[in-house]
């Protein structure tokens, strides 16, 4: 058998030798496939399936109204949650890393109760994690690394007990996590304890849990009704704020994937069927090559070579093309790592993915796979074909008898399959063609953004800093503002209007904003005025509010000259109303919104969007650089979180399925040119293996239109019939993309549509080239080679 696999070898090797389009075709074919899947797979993997960095994942859960729980609340459930061994409070804390003689530098960190890694299960690589009391009033501050960042300060156990200055305060290090370690994601570098407060209403936090033995983190509905209750009887809730409705607990993988899921399964299912395509075009074309050589494999057969041994030189052939394209689909698949990476909604997750050995790994693997596949098709012709029969055909100097209808099987399937991801492409195309159609109410060009994080004399530098920015060239204005538009955040605040006993609980939306805000967003102001320079600390508090409070609260009345009250403070004068805008998703119907003068506010947020309006004829890109120069330069002490323009920020908003329609309409290209090929070689053996009969009509008088017609009908048949298939298995697939879209329905007579008349277009373009050679036969060549 040995002896036999090497001669089979040595001559597939010289018939792929003496074929090298066929060779080449096949090769590159299957490692577009193989390579598209490898690399997908190799995303997927870390963030669908790859275990989490925590022994217990599997019983831990994160609680409802992420970010919107407060100290208050979690110190009077602490320790006595039903159901759960452990609950930990956190939320997201960025810290600004002082070091002698060296920048600010902004690292991404979370600030936690003591009892965070003890709900994870994970102990440190070196030292301790949070213990009892690292949250309580008037102790030491603590501080725990990621391991990467232990790593860029040089790796010596001696950081245990060092001091370093985050946010301006002394905080020991106590513990430097394992290596695969992170939390919530990967682009989090320090674990810092705060001091809990009794009293403090924020609502900036998350919980999180670990139940208890003999509870399921999917089936907690019991021991969260018991907690609501616990809740209800302590606090009253506003009722679009009530915790005690719509309570659940959501497994920790679920809450981490959040809008990546649809994402990474769409991709993954498009590269599924580009790599089903690909083996149907690979096995047409072996399948071609059986029809060709069906008088040498008859030979063989009456020279004493048994079906058995001809197959072996047939998956022989296959295994050498696999070897190949399994080589090239391996630098292909690492390749497309890097640009899946970037291109799919993974957030820190995708900064942090890099490929490695199991992306060459599941190249070869689908490489294998996908080729015995590929065999199964010029076998089964083999076994069913009757090799006697061939050569009484070739005595007769016709080609061997067969009406091709694995090759028309194999067109049929690769045109449906090219359909599903047309139809997903235009789908989504049409998602996010409607999103990037709503009126925002924001400028979303000639507009860069520095976000920058203070933490000393914040509105004092706030003040600086606009004003430097404001003068610098080609920047026509430059404001700063809490929460920029569009991000999801923002804060929301009571509502009191004088005279109106009826709003008791009410809130709205509240943003604290720096004269020009507005204007350099390009709000339109609809009466009154907007916050000017004026509105200082120390004259009468104002506010701008947006029409859809002014129609909500003020119905039939003008609100000029209206107070309102905030629970904070002194009741504000509305000075201005102005348009809606969307101020935390794009999607979102318009909510009342109240503009606040941040120099007559009592508190100050650390983190500042700062907002510099371009002069007409400048990009606004041109204007980051200088930006950060002059903010290292003018205040001390500022570190910047990123740079941006509002037309990043408004891509962003449009959500995953702006990234995954970009990917989708590359695969949708790639499909339709397999599809091209395929329809194309299986339509020209087709020709071919009809061209002693074109031949003969041609010389009884037949036209060779025709003919072109005849041939160009039968693709047209497969075609159809695959575009049948397709959208019928569109039309049931497409629900998986429904939480992407928007304004479509998952069944849309438009995408669905598009997608068969693009396949029907390829399909008769590609075949009207054999066609045409068809109609062009000359009979007295074709005749005298016979």
């Amino acid at each position: 058998m040995v002896t036999s696999l090497i001669a089979d070898a040595h001559f597939a090797a010289r018939r792929l030798r003496a074929r090298p389009v066929y060779a080449s075709v096949a090769i590159l074919t299957l490692a577009l496939g193989v390579g598209g899947t490898a690399s997908t797979y190799g995303v997927a993997r870390g963030v669908l399936f790859d275990a989490l960095p925590y022994a217990h994942s599997r019983e831990i859960g994160v609680f409802w109204k992420k970010t919107d729980w407060t100290e208050e609340e979690f110190l009077h459930i602490r320790g006595r949650v039903p159901g759960f061994r452990e609950v930990a409070l956190y939320r997201v804390h960025d810290v600004i890393l002082r070091e002698e003689n060296e920048p600010p530098r902004l690292l991404p960190g979370l600030s936690a109760s003591a009892e965070l890694f003890d709900v994870l299960d994970v102990r440190p690589v070196l030292g301790r994690g949070f213990q009892p009391g690292d949250d309580a009033p008037n102790v030491e501050p603590v501080a725990v690394l990621s391991y990467g960042l232990w790593r860029e300060m040089g790796s010596e156990p001696s950081i245990l007990g060092k001091r370093l200055t985050l946010d301006g305060v002394p905080r020991t290090v106590v513990g430097v996590m394992p290596r695969e370690f992170w939390f919530p994601d990967p682009g989090v570098r320090v674990w810092t304890s705060e001091p809990l407060n009794a009293e403090a209403r924020n609502w900036n936090s998350t919980l999180i849990g670990r139940v208890a033995p003999g509870h399921d983190v999917r089936a907690m509905e019991a021991p969260v009704a018991r907690l609501t209750a616990m809740l209800d009887e302590r606090f009253d809730y506003p009722a679009q704020w009530d915790k005690t409705k719509n309570a659940q607990i959501t497994a920790i993988r679920d809450d981490l994937m959040g809008d990546m899921r649809p994402a990474l399964f769409a991709t993954l299912g498009a590269m599924a069927l580009i790599l089903l395509i690909a083996c149907a075009n690979v096995a047409a074309l072996m399948l071609g090559q059986v029809e060709a050589r069906s008088v040498e494999l008859a030979v063989r057969s009456a020279l004493g070579a048994n079906r058995r041994r001809l197959t072996q030189q047939l998956i022989v052939e296959a295994m050498l093309i696999a070897a190949a394209a399994s080589a090239l689909g391996a630098v292909l698949a690492t390749a497309g790592f890097r640009v899946l990476a970037r291109v799919l909604p993974l957030g820190a997750w995708g900064e942090a993915a890099t490929p490695d050995w199991s992306v060459l790994a599941s190249a070869v693997v689908v490489a294998v796979a996908a080729t015995l596949l590929i065999a199964l098709v010029p076998t089964v012709s083999l076994w069913r074909g009757d090799l006697r029969g061939v050569l009484g055909s070739a005595r007769t100097g016709g080609l061997a008898a067969r009406g091709g209808r694995l090759e028309n099987g194999l067109v049929v399937a690769e045109v449906a399959l090219a359909v599903l991801i047309t139809a997903g492409a235009a789908l989504l195309a049409r998602s996010v063609a409607n999103l990037y159609a709503i009126d925002s109410g924001v400028r979303t060009d000639g507009v860069a953004v520095v976000d920058v994080v203070i933490r000393d004399r914040q509105l004092q530098t706030v003040n600086q800093l606009t004003a430097a920015l404001a003068n610098l060239p080609g920047v026509r204005a430059a404001a700063a503002v809490q929460n920029l538009p569009l991000r999801g955040g923002g804060y929301n605040m009571p509502l009191t209007v004088e005279g109106r006993s009826d709003l008791k609980g009410m809130t709205t939306e509240f943003r604290v904003v720096t004269p020009g805000y507005l204007e350099s967003m390009g709000v339109r102001l609809r009466e009154g005025r907007t916050i000017t320079d004026a509105d200082g600390s120390g004259v009468e508090r104002v506010v701008v509010i947006n029409e859809a409070l002014a129609k909500k609260y003020f119905p039939g009345i003008n609100p000029i000259g209206q107070l309102v009250g905030d629970g904070a403070g002194s009741p504000a004068r509305v000075v201005g109303v102005v348009g809606n805008a969307a101020e935390r998703y794009l999607t979102d119907a318009a909510q009342p919104v109240r503009y606040a003068a941040e120099a007559q506010m009592s508190w100050v947020d650390d983190a500042q969007s700062l907002v510099l309006r371009a002069v007409s004829g400048v990009d606004e890109t041109s204007l980051l650089e200088p930006a950060l120069r002059t903010i290292q330069r003018v205040p001390p002490g500022v570190a910047v979180q990123q740079t941006t323009t509002m037309r990043r920020v408004h891509d962003i908003a449009i959500g995953p399925a702006r990234r995954v329609v970009v990917l989708l309409s590359l695969l949708t290209a790639l499909a339709l040119t397999l599809g091209a090929v395929g329809i194309y070689g299986v339509v020209a053996h087709f020709a071919a293996r009809r061209r002693r009969e074109w031949a003969i009509r041609i010389a009884l008088g037949l036209r060779g239109s025709r003919i072109v017609v005849h041939v160009v009908s039968h693709a047209a048949l497969l075609v159809t019939g695959g575009v049948g298939i397709g959208v019928f298995g569109a039309a049931l697939l497409a629900r998986v993309l429904s939480s992407l879209l928007y304004g479509v329905g998952a069944i849309d007579a438009v995408a669905l549509g598009a997608a068969g008349m693009a396949l029907l277009g390829v399909g008769m373009l590609a075949a009207f080239i054999p066609a045409w050679r068809a109609g062009m036969t000359d009979p007295a060549v074709v005749l005298r080679e016979q």
